[in-house]
Protein backbone atom coordinates (compact mmCIF):
# COMPACT_ATOMS: atom_id res chain seq x y z
CA UNK A 1 0.00 0.00 0.00
CA UNK A 2 2.84 2.35 0.85
CA UNK A 3 4.45 1.57 -2.54
CA UNK A 4 1.22 2.48 -4.30
CA UNK A 5 0.87 5.76 -2.43
CA UNK A 6 4.56 6.57 -2.63
CA UNK A 7 5.30 5.66 -6.27
CA UNK A 8 2.52 4.26 -8.46
CA UNK A 9 -0.16 6.85 -7.69
CA UNK A 10 2.22 9.84 -8.12
CA UNK A 11 3.36 8.45 -11.46
CA UNK A 12 -0.26 8.12 -12.64
CA UNK A 13 -0.98 11.69 -11.53
CA UNK A 14 2.17 12.96 -13.29
CA UNK A 15 1.23 11.18 -16.52
CA UNK A 16 -2.28 12.66 -16.42
CA UNK A 17 -0.96 16.19 -15.81
CA UNK A 18 1.67 15.87 -18.56
CA UNK A 19 -0.94 14.51 -20.99
CA UNK A 20 -3.22 17.46 -20.22
CA UNK A 21 -0.26 19.81 -20.56
CA UNK A 22 0.51 18.34 -24.00
CA UNK A 23 -3.14 18.54 -25.09
CA UNK A 24 -3.25 22.25 -24.27
CA UNK A 25 0.18 23.23 -25.63
CA UNK A 26 0.37 20.70 -28.55
CA UNK A 27 4.09 21.08 -29.25
CA UNK A 28 5.67 19.26 -32.17
CA UNK A 29 7.69 16.30 -30.90
CA UNK A 30 10.74 17.53 -32.74
CA UNK A 31 14.26 18.27 -31.49
CA UNK A 32 14.33 21.46 -33.61
CA UNK A 33 11.27 22.83 -31.82
CA UNK A 34 12.12 25.07 -28.85
CA UNK A 35 8.59 24.63 -27.52
CA UNK A 36 9.18 20.88 -27.28
CA UNK A 37 12.34 21.42 -25.17
CA UNK A 38 10.36 23.58 -22.76
CA UNK A 39 7.62 20.94 -22.67
CA UNK A 40 10.17 18.31 -21.63
CA UNK A 41 11.67 20.70 -19.07
CA UNK A 42 8.35 21.36 -17.34
CA UNK A 43 7.38 17.69 -17.62
CA UNK A 44 10.46 16.75 -15.61
CA UNK A 45 9.51 19.31 -12.97
CA UNK A 46 5.98 17.89 -12.84
CA UNK A 47 7.37 14.39 -12.26
CA UNK A 48 9.69 15.64 -9.50
CA UNK A 49 6.88 17.46 -7.72
CA UNK A 50 4.42 14.57 -8.03
CA UNK A 51 6.93 12.07 -6.61
CA UNK A 52 8.24 14.37 -3.89
CA UNK A 53 4.90 15.41 -2.32
CA UNK A 54 3.71 11.91 -1.24
CA UNK A 55 7.17 11.03 0.08
CA UNK A 56 7.10 14.13 2.26
CA UNK A 57 3.62 13.25 3.47
CA UNK A 58 4.60 9.68 4.30
CA UNK A 59 7.69 10.85 6.16
CA UNK A 60 5.46 12.10 8.96
CA UNK A 61 6.53 15.74 8.65
CA UNK A 62 4.10 18.58 8.26
CA UNK A 63 4.27 20.85 5.29
CA UNK A 64 5.68 23.72 7.36
CA UNK A 65 8.29 21.45 8.87
CA UNK A 66 9.62 20.69 5.43
CA UNK A 67 9.74 24.23 4.12
CA UNK A 68 10.90 25.86 7.35
CA UNK A 69 14.57 26.62 7.00
CA UNK A 70 15.10 27.99 10.51
CA UNK A 71 16.17 26.04 13.55
CA UNK A 72 18.57 23.18 13.92
CA UNK A 73 15.79 20.81 15.04
CA UNK A 74 13.92 21.14 11.77
CA UNK A 75 17.07 20.59 9.77
CA UNK A 76 17.97 17.54 11.86
CA UNK A 77 14.49 16.00 11.50
CA UNK A 78 14.65 16.55 7.75
CA UNK A 79 17.98 14.77 7.52
CA UNK A 80 16.79 11.88 9.68
CA UNK A 81 13.55 11.29 7.75
CA UNK A 82 14.77 11.87 4.23
CA UNK A 83 15.30 8.49 2.53
CA UNK A 84 18.87 8.42 1.32
CA UNK A 85 17.99 6.05 -1.50
CA UNK A 86 16.13 8.84 -3.29
CA UNK A 87 19.06 11.23 -3.43
CA UNK A 88 20.40 9.75 -6.72
CA UNK A 89 17.01 10.29 -8.38
CA UNK A 90 17.00 13.90 -7.25
CA UNK A 91 20.53 14.41 -8.54
CA UNK A 92 19.62 12.83 -11.89
CA UNK A 93 16.58 15.12 -12.17
CA UNK A 94 18.69 18.20 -11.53
CA UNK A 95 21.22 17.05 -14.12
CA UNK A 96 18.44 16.50 -16.69
CA UNK A 97 17.00 19.96 -16.08
CA UNK A 98 20.43 21.57 -16.31
CA UNK A 99 21.18 19.62 -19.51
CA UNK A 100 17.91 20.80 -21.08
CA UNK A 101 18.63 24.44 -20.23
CA UNK A 102 22.20 24.14 -21.46
CA UNK A 103 21.03 22.50 -24.67
CA UNK A 104 18.58 25.30 -25.40
CA UNK A 105 21.18 27.98 -24.68
CA UNK A 106 23.96 26.37 -26.71
CA UNK A 107 21.56 25.48 -29.53
CA UNK A 108 20.29 29.05 -29.76
CA UNK A 109 23.78 30.55 -29.76
CA UNK A 110 25.10 28.05 -32.31
CA UNK A 111 22.12 28.82 -34.57
CA UNK A 112 22.43 32.60 -34.30
CA UNK A 113 23.35 35.00 -37.09
CA UNK A 114 26.66 35.69 -35.33
CA UNK A 115 27.98 32.27 -36.40
CA UNK A 116 25.83 31.75 -39.50
CA UNK A 117 25.46 35.17 -41.13
CA UNK A 118 26.07 34.04 -44.70
CA UNK A 119 23.79 31.02 -44.28
CA UNK A 120 21.00 33.35 -43.20
CA UNK A 121 21.62 35.56 -46.23
CA UNK A 122 21.05 32.53 -48.49
CA UNK A 123 17.63 31.60 -47.08
CA UNK A 124 16.13 33.71 -49.87
CA UNK A 125 17.37 33.10 -53.40
CA UNK A 126 17.08 36.44 -55.18
CA UNK A 127 17.09 36.65 -58.99
CA UNK A 128 17.40 39.71 -61.21
CA UNK A 129 14.05 40.61 -62.78
CA UNK A 130 13.17 42.49 -65.95
CA UNK A 131 10.99 45.44 -64.93
CA UNK A 132 9.54 46.17 -68.38
CA UNK A 133 8.73 42.53 -69.04
CA UNK A 134 7.49 41.40 -65.60
CA UNK A 135 5.58 44.46 -64.46
CA UNK A 136 4.06 45.13 -67.88
CA UNK A 137 1.90 42.04 -67.35
CA UNK A 138 -0.05 43.78 -64.60
CA UNK A 139 -3.32 45.35 -65.69
CA UNK A 140 -4.36 48.46 -63.80
CA UNK A 141 -7.83 46.94 -63.59
CA UNK A 142 -6.47 44.11 -61.42
CA UNK A 143 -4.52 46.29 -58.98
CA UNK A 144 -5.83 46.16 -55.39
CA UNK A 145 -7.22 49.56 -54.41
CA UNK A 146 -8.17 48.81 -50.80
CA UNK A 147 -5.80 47.73 -48.06
CA UNK A 148 -6.42 45.31 -45.23
CA UNK A 149 -7.77 47.95 -42.88
CA UNK A 150 -10.40 49.01 -45.42
CA UNK A 151 -11.26 45.37 -46.14
CA UNK A 152 -11.89 44.77 -42.43
CA UNK A 153 -14.19 47.79 -42.26
CA UNK A 154 -16.11 46.69 -45.34
CA UNK A 155 -16.43 43.14 -44.01
CA UNK A 156 -17.79 44.22 -40.64
CA UNK A 157 -20.55 46.18 -42.36
CA UNK A 158 -21.57 43.12 -44.36
CA UNK A 159 -22.29 40.84 -41.43
CA UNK A 160 -24.13 43.66 -39.69
CA UNK A 161 -26.69 43.55 -42.48
CA UNK A 162 -27.65 39.91 -41.77
CA UNK A 163 -29.63 39.81 -38.54
CA UNK A 164 -29.72 36.03 -38.08
CA UNK A 165 -25.91 35.83 -38.10
CA UNK A 166 -24.75 39.00 -36.36
CA UNK A 167 -26.21 37.85 -33.03
CA UNK A 168 -24.21 34.61 -33.03
CA UNK A 169 -21.11 35.14 -35.18
CA UNK A 170 -18.40 37.68 -35.91
CA UNK A 171 -15.80 37.90 -38.67
CA UNK A 172 -12.30 36.76 -37.84
CA UNK A 173 -10.24 39.96 -37.70
CA UNK A 174 -7.12 38.49 -36.12
CA UNK A 175 -3.63 39.25 -37.38
CA UNK A 176 -3.64 36.30 -39.82
CA UNK A 177 -7.22 36.83 -41.03
CA UNK A 178 -8.38 38.47 -44.26
CA UNK A 179 -5.96 36.52 -46.44
CA UNK A 180 -5.26 38.14 -49.80
CA UNK A 181 -5.70 35.69 -52.66
CA UNK A 182 -6.13 35.71 -56.41
CA UNK A 183 -9.64 34.38 -56.96
CA UNK A 184 -10.53 33.74 -60.58
CA UNK A 185 -7.92 36.22 -61.72
CA UNK A 186 -9.02 39.02 -59.36
CA UNK A 187 -7.42 40.01 -56.04
CA UNK A 188 -9.68 39.26 -53.06
CA UNK A 189 -9.41 39.16 -49.31
CA UNK A 190 -11.23 36.35 -47.54
CA UNK A 191 -11.90 35.68 -43.87
CA UNK A 192 -13.85 33.04 -41.98
CA UNK A 193 -16.69 33.65 -39.57
CA UNK A 194 -16.07 32.82 -35.92
CA UNK A 195 -18.27 32.36 -32.87
CA UNK A 196 -19.26 35.48 -30.96
CA UNK A 197 -18.14 34.05 -27.60
CA UNK A 198 -17.81 30.76 -25.73
CA UNK A 199 -21.56 30.50 -25.05
CA UNK A 200 -22.35 31.05 -28.72
CA UNK A 201 -19.73 28.46 -29.59
CA UNK A 202 -21.46 25.98 -27.30
CA UNK A 203 -24.83 26.70 -28.95
CA UNK A 204 -23.60 26.52 -32.56
CA UNK A 205 -20.56 24.25 -32.71
CA UNK A 206 -22.61 21.19 -33.66
CA UNK A 207 -23.85 22.95 -36.82
CA UNK A 208 -20.51 24.70 -37.46
CA UNK A 209 -19.61 28.05 -38.99
CA UNK A 210 -22.08 28.97 -41.75
CA UNK A 211 -19.85 30.93 -44.08
CA UNK A 212 -17.07 33.39 -44.83
CA UNK A 213 -16.60 36.94 -46.14
CA UNK A 214 -15.02 37.99 -49.44
CA UNK A 215 -13.86 41.50 -50.34
CA UNK A 216 -13.07 42.34 -53.96
CA UNK A 217 -9.90 44.43 -53.73
CA UNK A 218 -10.58 46.15 -57.05
CA UNK A 219 -14.30 46.99 -56.91
CA UNK A 220 -14.61 47.04 -53.09
CA UNK A 221 -17.65 44.76 -53.37
CA UNK A 222 -18.16 42.67 -50.23
CA UNK A 223 -20.12 39.46 -49.91
CA UNK A 224 -20.94 37.11 -47.04
CA UNK A 225 -20.90 33.68 -48.65
CA UNK A 226 -23.28 31.26 -46.91
CA UNK A 227 -22.45 27.59 -47.17
CA UNK A 228 -25.15 24.98 -47.83
CA UNK A 229 -26.87 23.69 -44.70
CA UNK A 230 -25.29 20.49 -43.51
CA UNK A 231 -21.94 21.50 -45.04
CA UNK A 232 -20.82 24.17 -42.60
CA UNK A 233 -17.21 24.60 -41.43
CA UNK A 234 -16.32 22.40 -38.46
CA UNK A 235 -12.53 22.89 -38.39
CA UNK A 236 -11.05 26.32 -37.74
CA UNK A 237 -9.00 28.42 -35.35
CA UNK A 238 -12.31 29.43 -33.71
CA UNK A 239 -13.11 25.88 -32.57
CA UNK A 240 -12.11 24.22 -29.32
CA UNK A 241 -11.02 20.75 -28.24
CA UNK A 242 -10.32 18.30 -31.09
CA UNK A 243 -11.79 20.49 -33.85
CA UNK A 244 -9.37 23.32 -33.07
CA UNK A 245 -7.38 23.50 -36.32
CA UNK A 246 -3.85 23.19 -34.94
CA UNK A 247 -4.80 20.40 -32.51
CA UNK A 248 -6.69 18.55 -35.25
CA UNK A 249 -3.63 18.63 -37.52
CA UNK A 250 -1.20 17.95 -34.68
CA UNK A 251 -2.72 14.57 -33.84
CA UNK A 252 -2.23 13.55 -37.48
CA UNK A 253 1.32 14.94 -37.72
CA UNK A 254 2.80 14.85 -34.19
CA UNK A 255 6.42 15.54 -35.22
CA UNK A 256 5.79 18.31 -37.77
CA UNK A 257 6.24 21.98 -36.86
CA UNK A 258 3.50 24.29 -38.14
CA UNK A 259 3.50 27.91 -39.27
CA UNK A 260 0.59 30.35 -39.18
CA UNK A 261 -2.48 28.92 -40.92
CA UNK A 262 -4.15 30.93 -43.70
CA UNK A 263 -7.81 30.75 -44.72
CA UNK A 264 -8.40 30.40 -48.47
CA UNK A 265 -11.04 29.29 -50.94
CA UNK A 266 -10.55 27.30 -54.13
CA UNK A 267 -11.93 28.28 -57.52
CA UNK A 268 -15.30 26.74 -56.58
CA UNK A 269 -15.56 28.72 -53.35
CA UNK A 270 -14.86 25.72 -51.07
CA UNK A 271 -13.15 26.90 -47.85
CA UNK A 272 -9.78 25.47 -46.86
CA UNK A 273 -7.06 26.07 -44.29
CA UNK A 274 -3.45 26.13 -45.44
CA UNK A 275 -1.12 25.10 -42.62
CA UNK A 276 2.54 25.56 -43.66
CA UNK A 277 5.12 23.07 -42.39
CA UNK A 278 8.32 24.45 -40.86
CA UNK A 279 11.88 23.28 -41.46
CA UNK A 280 14.83 24.71 -39.53
CA UNK A 281 17.66 25.08 -42.04
CA UNK A 282 20.44 26.45 -39.81
CA UNK A 283 21.70 24.65 -36.73
CA UNK A 284 19.26 23.44 -34.10
CA UNK A 285 16.85 26.36 -33.86
CA UNK A 286 17.80 28.75 -36.68
CA UNK A 287 16.80 29.49 -40.26
CA UNK A 288 13.05 28.96 -39.98
CA UNK A 289 11.61 28.22 -43.40
CA UNK A 290 8.65 26.39 -44.95
CA UNK A 291 9.11 23.17 -46.90
CA UNK A 292 5.47 22.43 -47.69
CA UNK A 293 1.95 22.71 -46.40
CA UNK A 294 -1.02 20.72 -45.12
CA UNK A 295 -4.31 21.45 -46.86
CA UNK A 296 -7.36 21.03 -44.62
CA UNK A 297 -10.94 21.13 -45.91
CA UNK A 298 -12.68 23.40 -43.39
CA UNK A 299 -16.00 21.56 -43.82
CA UNK A 300 -15.09 17.88 -43.98
CA UNK A 301 -11.74 17.90 -42.19
CA UNK A 302 -10.09 16.02 -45.04
CA UNK A 303 -6.39 16.83 -45.09
CA UNK A 304 -3.52 16.26 -47.48
CA UNK A 305 0.16 17.15 -47.30
CA UNK A 306 2.00 18.80 -50.18
CA UNK A 307 5.56 19.89 -50.87
CA UNK A 308 6.13 23.41 -52.17
CA UNK A 309 6.58 22.14 -55.73
CA UNK A 310 3.36 20.06 -55.71
CA UNK A 311 1.04 22.68 -54.18
CA UNK A 312 -2.30 23.14 -56.02
CA UNK A 313 -2.17 26.25 -58.22
CA UNK A 314 -5.10 27.95 -56.48
CA UNK A 315 -3.28 28.00 -53.12
CA UNK A 316 -1.88 31.51 -53.10
CA UNK A 317 -0.43 32.11 -49.66
CA UNK A 318 1.84 29.49 -48.15
CA UNK A 319 4.61 31.80 -47.02
CA UNK A 320 3.66 34.62 -44.70
CA UNK A 321 4.76 38.13 -45.60
CA UNK A 322 6.46 38.53 -42.23
CA UNK A 323 8.62 35.45 -42.83
CA UNK A 324 9.84 36.43 -46.28
CA UNK A 325 10.27 40.03 -45.12
CA UNK A 326 12.63 38.84 -42.40
CA UNK A 327 14.49 36.58 -44.81
CA UNK A 328 14.84 39.55 -47.14
CA UNK A 329 16.32 41.50 -44.23
CA UNK A 330 18.89 38.73 -43.72
CA UNK A 331 19.69 38.77 -47.45
CA UNK A 332 20.37 42.50 -47.38
CA UNK A 333 22.32 42.56 -44.11
CA UNK A 334 24.56 39.52 -44.08
CA UNK A 335 25.81 38.91 -47.63
CA UNK A 336 29.25 40.14 -46.54
CA UNK A 337 29.17 38.64 -43.06
CA UNK A 338 28.01 39.60 -39.60
CA UNK A 339 30.69 42.14 -38.74
CA UNK A 340 30.15 44.04 -41.98
CA UNK A 341 26.51 44.55 -40.97
CA UNK A 342 27.76 46.31 -37.83
CA UNK A 343 30.95 48.03 -38.92
CA UNK A 344 31.22 49.78 -42.27
CA UNK A 345 27.99 48.29 -43.62
CA UNK A 346 29.42 48.09 -47.12
CA UNK A 347 26.71 46.97 -49.54
CA UNK A 348 24.18 46.48 -46.74
CA UNK A 349 20.56 46.92 -47.83
CA UNK A 350 17.38 46.90 -45.77
CA UNK A 351 13.71 46.53 -46.74
CA UNK A 352 11.51 49.57 -46.48
CA UNK A 353 10.34 49.92 -42.91
CA UNK A 354 13.32 48.35 -41.18
CA UNK A 355 14.46 50.38 -38.21
CA UNK A 356 17.99 51.33 -39.18
CA UNK A 357 18.92 51.90 -35.55
CA UNK A 358 18.33 48.21 -34.83
CA UNK A 359 19.93 46.79 -37.95
CA UNK A 360 22.51 44.90 -35.91
CA UNK A 361 19.79 43.19 -33.91
CA UNK A 362 18.63 39.67 -34.67
CA UNK A 363 15.06 40.57 -33.74
CA UNK A 364 12.48 40.15 -36.45
CA UNK A 365 11.75 43.33 -38.32
CA UNK A 366 8.48 44.94 -37.43
CA UNK A 367 6.24 45.23 -40.46
CA UNK A 368 2.82 46.41 -41.46
CA UNK A 369 0.63 46.32 -44.53
CA UNK A 370 -1.01 49.68 -44.30
CA UNK A 371 0.56 52.80 -42.90
CA UNK A 372 0.26 56.55 -43.19
CA UNK A 373 3.04 58.64 -44.59
CA UNK A 374 4.10 59.57 -41.11
CA UNK A 375 5.48 56.11 -40.46
CA UNK A 376 6.57 55.25 -43.96
CA UNK A 377 7.34 51.57 -43.74
CA UNK A 378 5.68 48.33 -44.66
CA UNK A 379 4.83 46.11 -47.58
CA UNK A 380 1.92 45.43 -49.85
CA UNK A 381 0.55 42.71 -52.13
CA UNK A 382 0.27 42.54 -55.88
CA UNK A 383 -1.66 40.04 -58.03
CA UNK A 384 0.32 38.90 -61.08
CA UNK A 385 -1.50 36.26 -63.06
CA UNK A 386 -2.87 33.68 -60.64
CA UNK A 387 -0.27 34.37 -57.95
CA UNK A 388 -0.01 36.81 -55.06
CA UNK A 389 3.33 38.60 -54.69
CA UNK A 390 4.59 40.66 -51.79
CA UNK A 391 6.18 43.97 -52.71
CA UNK A 392 8.63 46.08 -50.73
CA UNK A 393 11.34 48.57 -51.59
CA UNK A 394 15.01 48.34 -50.60
CA UNK A 395 17.14 51.18 -49.28
CA UNK A 396 20.76 51.58 -48.28
CA UNK A 397 21.59 51.00 -44.63
CA UNK A 398 23.29 54.39 -44.56
CA UNK A 399 20.27 56.32 -45.81
CA UNK A 400 16.52 55.78 -45.89
CA UNK A 401 15.82 58.79 -48.10
CA UNK A 402 16.16 57.05 -51.45
CA UNK A 403 15.20 53.75 -53.01
CA UNK A 404 17.92 51.60 -54.60
CA UNK A 405 15.59 48.89 -55.84
CA UNK A 406 12.53 46.85 -55.02
CA UNK A 407 11.64 43.20 -54.57
CA UNK A 408 8.69 40.99 -55.52
CA UNK A 409 8.27 37.67 -53.66
CA UNK A 410 5.83 34.97 -54.73
CA UNK A 411 4.02 33.87 -51.54
CA UNK A 412 3.32 30.39 -52.93
CA UNK A 413 6.78 29.41 -54.17
CA UNK A 414 9.03 32.06 -52.53
CA UNK A 415 10.38 32.96 -55.96
CA UNK A 416 12.09 36.32 -55.46
CA UNK A 417 12.91 38.95 -58.06
CA UNK A 418 15.06 42.04 -57.63
CA UNK A 419 14.63 45.18 -59.74
CA UNK A 420 17.16 48.01 -59.82
CA UNK A 421 15.26 51.27 -59.47
CA UNK A 422 16.75 54.43 -57.98
CA UNK A 423 14.25 56.97 -56.75
CA UNK A 424 12.06 58.16 -53.93
CA UNK A 425 11.03 55.93 -51.05
CA UNK A 426 7.45 54.86 -50.47
CA UNK A 427 7.25 57.31 -47.59
CA UNK A 428 8.13 60.21 -49.88
CA UNK A 429 5.56 59.08 -52.43
CA UNK A 430 2.84 58.86 -49.78
CA UNK A 431 3.64 62.35 -48.53
CA UNK A 432 3.60 63.70 -52.06
CA UNK A 433 0.18 62.17 -52.79
CA UNK A 434 -1.29 63.46 -49.52
CA UNK A 435 0.05 66.91 -50.33
CA UNK A 436 -1.88 66.97 -53.59
CA UNK A 437 -5.19 66.61 -51.74
CA UNK A 438 -4.24 68.06 -48.37
CA UNK A 439 -7.42 70.12 -48.24
CA UNK A 440 -9.28 66.81 -47.95
CA UNK A 441 -7.03 65.41 -45.21
CA UNK A 442 -6.91 62.05 -46.96
CA UNK A 443 -4.43 59.38 -45.81
CA UNK A 444 -2.36 57.40 -48.31
CA UNK A 445 -2.15 53.61 -48.27
CA UNK A 446 1.16 51.85 -48.73
CA UNK A 447 2.05 52.02 -52.45
CA UNK A 448 2.68 49.44 -55.13
CA UNK A 449 5.16 49.79 -57.98
CA UNK A 450 3.70 49.64 -61.51
CA UNK A 451 4.91 50.21 -65.03
CA UNK A 452 3.06 53.23 -66.42
CA UNK A 453 4.22 54.67 -69.76
CA UNK A 454 7.44 52.66 -69.31
CA UNK A 455 8.15 54.56 -66.08
CA UNK A 456 8.51 53.01 -62.61
CA UNK A 457 5.44 54.43 -60.91
CA UNK A 458 3.98 54.22 -57.42
CA UNK A 459 0.27 53.58 -57.19
CA UNK A 460 -1.72 54.13 -54.01
CA UNK A 461 -5.19 54.88 -52.70
CA UNK A 462 -6.26 57.86 -50.61
CA UNK A 463 -8.68 57.21 -47.74
CA UNK A 464 -10.87 59.46 -45.65
CA UNK A 465 -11.22 59.38 -41.87
CA UNK A 466 -13.75 56.55 -42.13
CA UNK A 467 -11.20 54.36 -43.93
CA UNK A 468 -13.05 54.50 -47.26
CA UNK A 469 -11.14 54.94 -50.52
CA UNK A 470 -11.98 58.28 -52.11
CA UNK A 471 -9.22 58.89 -54.65
CA UNK A 472 -6.23 57.31 -56.33
CA UNK A 473 -2.76 58.57 -57.10
CA UNK A 474 0.16 57.76 -59.39
CA UNK A 475 3.59 59.11 -58.43
CA UNK A 476 6.75 58.96 -60.49
CA UNK A 477 9.47 57.08 -58.60
CA UNK A 478 12.39 59.09 -59.94
CA UNK A 479 10.65 62.47 -59.68
CA UNK A 480 8.08 62.15 -56.93
CA UNK A 481 6.81 65.69 -57.41
CA UNK A 482 5.09 64.42 -60.58
CA UNK A 483 1.70 63.24 -59.32
CA UNK A 484 -1.60 62.38 -60.96
CA UNK A 485 -4.75 62.02 -58.84
CA UNK A 486 -8.33 61.19 -59.68
CA UNK A 487 -11.61 59.82 -58.41
CA UNK A 488 -11.11 56.75 -60.62
CA UNK A 489 -7.98 54.81 -61.53
CA UNK A 490 -8.30 55.65 -65.22
CA UNK A 491 -8.67 59.33 -64.42
CA UNK A 492 -5.70 59.34 -62.08
CA UNK A 493 -3.59 57.50 -64.64
CA UNK A 494 -4.53 59.94 -67.39
CA UNK A 495 -3.68 62.93 -65.22
CA UNK A 496 -0.38 61.31 -64.31
CA UNK A 497 0.60 60.67 -67.93
CA UNK A 498 -0.25 64.25 -68.82
CA UNK A 499 1.86 65.44 -65.88
CA UNK A 500 4.74 63.31 -67.15
CA UNK A 501 4.37 64.80 -70.63
CA UNK A 502 4.56 68.30 -69.20
CA UNK A 503 7.99 67.61 -67.72
CA UNK A 504 10.84 68.38 -70.11
CA UNK A 505 13.07 65.68 -68.62
CA UNK A 506 10.56 62.90 -69.21
CA UNK A 507 9.93 61.30 -72.58
CA UNK A 508 6.38 59.95 -72.86
CA UNK A 509 5.11 58.00 -75.85
CA UNK A 510 2.77 60.06 -78.05
CA UNK A 511 0.19 57.27 -78.14
CA UNK A 512 0.10 57.23 -74.34
CA UNK A 513 -0.46 60.98 -74.28
CA UNK A 514 -3.33 60.74 -76.75
CA UNK A 515 -5.00 58.00 -74.70
CA UNK A 516 -4.56 60.09 -71.57
CA UNK A 517 -6.07 63.14 -73.25
CA UNK A 518 -9.09 61.10 -74.31
CA UNK A 519 -9.54 59.88 -70.74
CA UNK A 520 -9.34 63.43 -69.39
CA UNK A 521 -11.93 64.59 -71.92
CA UNK A 522 -14.32 62.07 -70.41
CA UNK A 523 -14.09 63.79 -67.02
CA UNK A 524 -17.04 65.95 -65.92
CA UNK A 525 -16.76 69.52 -67.12
CA UNK A 526 -18.26 72.75 -65.83
CA UNK A 527 -18.45 76.21 -67.41
CA UNK A 528 -19.62 79.38 -65.71
CA UNK A 529 -18.87 82.80 -64.31
CA UNK A 530 -16.96 83.08 -61.06
CA UNK A 531 -19.25 84.48 -58.37
CA UNK A 532 -16.72 84.46 -55.51
CA UNK A 533 -13.19 83.14 -54.93
CA UNK A 534 -11.05 82.80 -51.82
CA UNK A 535 -7.43 81.65 -51.34
CA UNK A 536 -6.58 79.58 -48.27
CA UNK A 537 -3.15 78.35 -47.16
CA UNK A 538 -3.21 74.74 -45.98
CA UNK A 539 0.07 73.25 -44.76
CA UNK A 540 2.11 75.79 -46.76
CA UNK A 541 0.11 75.06 -49.90
CA UNK A 542 -2.34 77.54 -51.43
CA UNK A 543 -5.78 76.20 -52.29
CA UNK A 544 -8.46 78.31 -54.04
CA UNK A 545 -12.16 77.89 -53.22
CA UNK A 546 -14.66 79.40 -55.64
CA UNK A 547 -18.31 79.22 -56.72
CA UNK A 548 -19.95 79.76 -60.09
CA UNK A 549 -23.10 81.79 -60.60
CA UNK A 550 -26.21 79.61 -60.56
CA UNK A 551 -24.20 76.64 -59.25
CA UNK A 552 -24.48 75.60 -55.60
CA UNK A 553 -21.34 73.42 -55.72
CA UNK A 554 -18.06 74.50 -54.16
CA UNK A 555 -14.96 74.13 -56.37
CA UNK A 556 -11.42 73.72 -55.04
CA UNK A 557 -8.22 74.11 -57.01
CA UNK A 558 -4.65 73.55 -55.86
CA UNK A 559 -2.19 76.28 -56.85
CA UNK A 560 -0.33 73.71 -58.93
CA UNK A 561 -3.31 73.24 -61.26
CA UNK A 562 -2.80 76.51 -63.11
CA UNK A 563 -0.47 79.50 -62.88
CA UNK A 564 -3.46 81.73 -63.73
CA UNK A 565 -5.30 80.94 -60.50
CA UNK A 566 -3.98 83.97 -58.54
CA UNK A 567 -5.38 86.30 -61.21
CA UNK A 568 -8.92 84.91 -61.40
CA UNK A 569 -11.50 87.37 -60.09
CA UNK A 570 -15.30 87.40 -59.66
CA UNK A 571 -16.89 87.92 -63.06
CA UNK A 572 -14.31 85.87 -64.95
CA UNK A 573 -15.63 83.03 -67.07
CA UNK A 574 -13.94 79.65 -66.58
CA UNK A 575 -14.22 76.09 -67.86
CA UNK A 576 -12.84 73.27 -65.72
CA UNK A 577 -12.61 69.50 -65.44
CA UNK A 578 -13.32 68.25 -61.94
CA UNK A 579 -13.72 65.25 -59.64
CA UNK A 580 -16.87 65.02 -57.55
CA UNK A 581 -16.12 64.29 -53.87
CA UNK A 582 -19.34 64.57 -51.87
CA UNK A 583 -20.32 68.29 -51.88
CA UNK A 584 -16.96 69.51 -53.17
CA UNK A 585 -15.72 69.47 -56.74
CA UNK A 586 -11.94 69.17 -57.05
CA UNK A 587 -10.66 70.93 -60.16
CA UNK A 588 -8.21 68.78 -62.13
CA UNK A 589 -7.68 71.09 -65.10
CA UNK A 590 -8.50 74.63 -66.32
CA UNK A 591 -9.46 74.72 -70.00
Amino acid sequence: MALFRRTILPIIIAVVIIALFYYLSIPAINVHNMQFWWFVFWSVIIVIVCLAVPRIALSGLSFFDNIRSRGALSRRRNRENRPRRHRPALIVSVIVLAALLLGMIVGSIASSTFFNARSYSKLLQVEQGDFAEDIAEISVNTVPVVDRDSAVRLGSRTIGEISDLVSQFTIDESENAYTQISYRGTPYRVSSLQYGDIIKWFNNTRQGLPGYVTVNMVTQETELVRLPEGNYMHYSTAEHFNNYLYRYVRFRYPTTMFGDAAFEIDDNGTPYWIVPTIKMRIGLFGGEDYDGMILVNACTGEMQRFSIDSTPSWCDKIFTADMVYNQLSYFGRYQSGFWNSMIGQSGVLVPSGTNLNSIVSDDDATTTETVSSSSGWGYNYLAIGDAVWMYTGMTSANSDESLVGFVLINLQTKETKWYDCAGATENSAMSSAEGQVQQMSYVATYPLLLNIADRPTYFLSLKDDAGLVKMFAFIDVQQYQIVGTGATIDEAEANYINALGSDEEVDVDLEDREEADEAVEEQPKATGTVESIQAVVLDSNTVYYFMLKGDENVYTANIGISEHLPFIEPGDKVTVHYNQNENVREVTEFL
